[in-house]
């Protein structure tokens, strides 16, 4: 069947995920091949000191998406899109979105870059003998409810952003369990919430006397191939407003980006894990077994199909990077030479390739916001040097660069060194690694192990969600695991970069210097 009939006869899967920075809408056929994409930008507000998407935002952007995919499907195939076989949604894990019984929102969205929980997480932690990081959705329910917020009374249901997509295109209020396991701890041997936990939950909150219970008011767990509903009028006319798409499409499970990043990765074996680098950066190893304690630096989540998963999370990455390209083409704007985007970043990441290993003795936080793991509440993005440092625009792009992945090693070293966690292979993916070699390259060194990039990085999130949404409706009863191995990435180039010694010494003499610095970040934050 050529490409035109797949498209006409619906033989195809869309995936839909909601970055920090971008919707992205793509559509594969049915082994796993990209055949069109839309693309909308957004960014978060910061208001009264909360960090939220607006929901009409949310609407605007993913019909913006999805009729840029509908051009892009137009003018290369000539055929105007009408059906899908299956439909997955994705977005960002997290965070908090509380309805009532009429399906109000009751608060703005808290999304998972508010770190203004560390009191909920500390009980929470204490209570339940488990890691609950401060941006998970029981940590913001808590923090709402001890800290008396009048809204706690009338929620009827909460959920992440995937999940209210999900809910208001298909009526079912459902989430994929990778997804779950960021709004409440995962039990490994039912695959559904802890029970023992919800009830020492329920317990902790009796003497508020709510109307409701916690397992009434969170989504249904569902694993990667479960049915989660298809797509009704009403949802239809949501994404389509043209009334042209039509209902009754199926839909996978709504998948966080963690989880999507697994699956775009192939990283959803024991032993095997993903780097995910964009506004944020956070690394994901499958387990063997469980950790021998807990660690406030380290979340437990799942795979699509329930594997417990380490996850070491940082809330910055590239932000403070992309805001100094943003100067620089100011500055090239000013000058009235004509230098695309593109060619602007890929000039200044290569750069950072032929700086100093230690960056010549400067220094760059990118804390945008907090950071749980070292302990910020709030962030202040800095650049900081002696007078004898080597400033220089290669060293100056290198320390840019590492910064972005400093974080991320501090957690890391935690899951490799004091949990002996092996690793037999390391999967990278996301905007930082676009740029051929450079973010691979860095990253190989900062956390000493070789870093695979698929020809398909670029895609990240919302090619793996389409996957899942194909594995949905076209599994040939194989298990995840395997119909990514053998459908899918037995097909995918990919390219491996080693680290080397003198490259990760480098890395570890700036990571000292970073480490030692956070002192100024403090004070940054106090000051400012």
């Amino acid at each position: 069947m050529s490409v035109i009939n797949e498209i006409k006869n619906g033989k195809t899967a869309l995936g839909i995920e909601l970055g920090s920075s971008r919707i992205k809408a793509v559509l594969i056929d049915y082994d796993g091949q990209i055949l069109a994409q839309g693309n909308h930008s957004w960014e978060n507000q910061l208001i009264d000191g909360i960090w939220t998407y607006a929901l009409p935002d949310v609407w605007a952007g993913i019909r913006d998406s999805y009729q840029e995919l509908v051009k892009d499907v137009k003018d290369k195939y000539d055929v105007e899109l009408t059906t899908f076989g299956s439909i997955g949604i994705s977005a960002m894990m997290h965070g908090y979105l509380p309805f009532d019984k009429n399906n109000e929102l009751l608060t703005p969205f808290r999304t998972w870059r508010n770190t203004m929980t560390e009191d909920a997480t500390k009980i929470l932690i204490r209570e339940f003998d488990f890691n609950i990081p401060q941006r998970w959705s029981i940590a913001h329910l808590y923090h709402a409810i001890i800290n008396e917020e009048s809204h706690v009374k009338n929620i009827d249901y909460i959920t992440t952003l995937s999940g209210y997509l999900h809910w208001q295109l298909t009526g079912e209020k459902v989430l994929g369990i990778g997804d779950a396991s960021g709004m409440f701890p995962i039990s490994d041997s039912t695959n559904d919430y802890d029970q023992q936990m919800v009830e020492k939950f329920d317990a902790l909150i009796a003497e508020q006397n709510f109307s409701w219970k916690l397992s009434d008011i969170l989504p249904k767990v569902l694993r990667a191939g479960e049915t989660a509903g298809s797509l009704t009028e009403a949802g239809a006319k949501l994404l389509d407003p043209s009334g042209k798409l039509e209902a009754g499409i199926p839909m996978a499970p709504p998948e966080g980006d963690a989880g999507t990043g697994m699956v775009a990765t192939n990283s959803v074996l024991k032993r095997t894990g993903n780097v995910s680098a964009g506004t944020s950066i956070f690394a994901m190893i499958v387990l063997e077994h469980s950790l021998a304690k807990v660690h406030e630096e380290i979340d437990m989540v799942t795979t699509p199909s329930g594997s417990p998963v380490a996850m070491v999370h940082c809330n910055n990455c590239t932000s403070d990077f992309d805001a100094w390209v943003r100067v620089f083409s100011q500055l090239l704007t000013r000058l009235d030479l004509d230098v695309s985007q593109g060619k602007l970043y890929e000039e200044l990441y290569f750069s950072a390739l032929e700086g100093d290993k230690d960056c010549g003795g400067i220094i760059a936080h990118n804390y945008v916001s907090g950071e749980h793991i070292t302990e910020f509440e709030e962030g202040r993005p800095l650049v900081v040097r002696t007078p004898d440092a080597d400033f220089s625009l290669a060293n100056f792009m290198r320390a840019m660069l590492n910064s972005t992945m400093a974080t991320l090693r501090i957690g890391m070293d935690i899951l490799t060194e004091e949990e002996d966690v092996q690793i037999d292979k390391m999967l990278g993916h996301g905007g930082l690694f676009k740029t051929e070699r450079v973010g691979q390259t860095l990253m190989a060194n900062a956390l000493k192990t070789p870093i695979s990039v698929m020809e398909s990085a670029g895609e990240g999130g919302a090619w793996g969600m389409a996957l899942l949404a194909l594995y949905l409706i076209d599994h040939g009863g194989k298990s995840l695991e395997e119909f990514l191995e053998e459908r899918v990435f037995s097909k995918q180039k990919s390219s491996t970069i080693e680290p080397n010694s003198e490259d990760m010494q480098g890395f570890d003499q700036f990571l000292a210097r970073y480490k030692a610095s956070l002192a100024i970040q403090r004070a940054a934050v106090e000051s400012l």
